[in-house]
């Protein structure tokens, strides 16, 4: 059986987000990140982006936020709009899109459909159309050439163009309610909904889940293997909880839950605990906004502590400091070997050369230089790798490969590419 996405979408103007498809009225958050990071801790499945900019100036600056946006979202993201030719669908997907959506109302875009899909492979591409005779006029196209259609259906029978098309229909309504985004994911061929009701800021997209499963729809929502009764809690039946950050595995803080906290935890997708002091159950940034968003719970071998990997939104202490552990009593001098820890500190001694210049800093020499220097040390190490591997000793191809880090390392640095991109783009391939 086909999981079912409850999806979300974005209009973007202006480098805003916007209502709507004229675009005229401000989103009432209008800071971008802000929004597309509630969509995806609040359970979201998907989140469609329509770029409605005009020209190429525009369209650039909302590719600039899509890529933004991918950084902040642990959520897939498809984007449409503004597509004329084989590289705009390009642009979308290197910004950080899984999908693209060709407009079918554009009749450049239906042409564009098979040879989008033969470059970057059918599950890449989707039709988004509004139009029953449009499906009708070009079914074996979308058939052959697309993974999906989103069908903008205020006016459409959704069933009968299930029936047309055999790939899965997202169905994309501004008019129906909850109850009826919830009645069209129930439907057959119906692989997701999105509408107004959905994206509204103040729907609780959890709950939304928890009545589809209810009602035998198969969606994504959090679900423990164990049952309570299956750990070995404490004197005070509790169970202690270690915090991880899920990026960087930073140990954030130690807590506590009774059944309560715990089943709460798992139905909301946010940490909920029990407070000893205070004895009341506390969902985390209830208050001070530092929510905390499940992303993975553990159970150690004695069955006696959890381990929650999260999303820190703010600082996870209450005196402000990010970590509850931020106190160093001893330590004894080691090298740091974990490669994301050590990309990442590398990155941001280069990071903090460019913004605060030394002199005779060799970093500061190739900003200085500009792209093209930095371009030809990047060259020049990468010949440098390979002559070293045609040395039978392998330590010299060690020196040269951290040369060659490090070079990449600048030239990231210099056109704003993170760690974290890079990471995200090698998960997805």
């Amino acid at each position: 059986m086909m999981q079912k996405k409850i999806v979300v979408h974005m209009y973007l103007k202006n480098g805003k987000a916007v209502t709507g498809f004229d675009g005229e009225k401000l989103f009432e958050d209008g800071d971008v990140m802000n929004l597309a990071q509630h969509y995806s801790n609040n359970g979201a499945d998907e989140l469609l982006i329509f770029d409605l900019s005009d020209g190429d100036e525009e369209h650039e600056e909302s590719l600039n936020l899509i890529r933004q946006i991918s950084r902040v979202i642990d959520i897939p993201m498809s984007g449409g709009g503004n597509i004329n030719r084989l590289e705009d669908v390009k642009k979308l997907l290197y910004a950080g899109c899984q999908q693209v959506f060709l407009n079918y109302a554009k009749p450049d875009n239906i042409a564009l459909t098979e040879e989008a899909s033969k470059r970057f492979g059918k599950d890449k591409i989707a039709v988004c159309t509004d139009s029953f005779a449009q499906l009708q006029a070009n079914k074996t196209k979308v058939n052959v050439y697309a993974s999906r259609v989103i069908l903008l259906c205020d006016e459409v029978d959704v069933r009968t163009t299930a029936r047309i098309v055999n790939v899965p229909v997202l169905p994309f309504s501004t008019r129906a309610d909850r109850h009826g985004l919830l009645k069209l994911l129930m439907l057959d061929n119906i692989c997701g909904v999105c509408g107004n009701a959905f994206s509204d800021t103040t729907e609780d997209l959890m709950a939304a889940k928890i009545e589809a499963k209810k009602h035998g729809v198969d969606v994504n929502t959090f679900e423990s293997s164990m049952k309570w009764n299956e750990f070995k809690l404490n004197s005070d039946g509790m169970i202690p909880v270690v915090v991880q950050d899920y990026k960087t595995l930073e140990v954030l803080m130690v807590a506590y839950m009774n059944r309560e906290a715990f089943e709460k935890t798992v139905e909301s997708g946010r940490m909920t605990y029990w407070s000893r002091s205070r004895n009341e159950l506390w969902q985390k940034g209830e208050t001070s906004g530092h929510t905390q968003y499940v992303k993975q719970l553990s159970i150690d071998c004695d069955n006696d502590t959890l381990l929650a990997k999260v999303q820190q939104i703010g600082a996870a202490c209450h005196t402000g400091n990010k970590s509850c552990f931020y106190r160093e009593i001893m330590k004894k001098d080691y090298h740091e070997t974990n490669p994301a820890i050590v990309f990442e500190n590398v990155y941001g001694i280069i990071e903090d050369r460019k913004k605060n210049p030394k002199e005779g800093s060799y970093t500061n020499y190739l900003f200085d230089k500009g792209i093209d220097k930095i371009l030809k040390k990047v060259g020049e190490e990468a010949t440098e790798i390979i002559i070293a591997a045609k040395n039978p000793n392998p330590e010299e191809i060690k020196y040269e490969i951290s040369d060659f880090l490090y070079h990449v390392m600048v030239l990231m640095s210099e056109r704003g590419i993170t760690w974290d991109d890079i990471t995200r783009e090698l998960a997805n391939r």
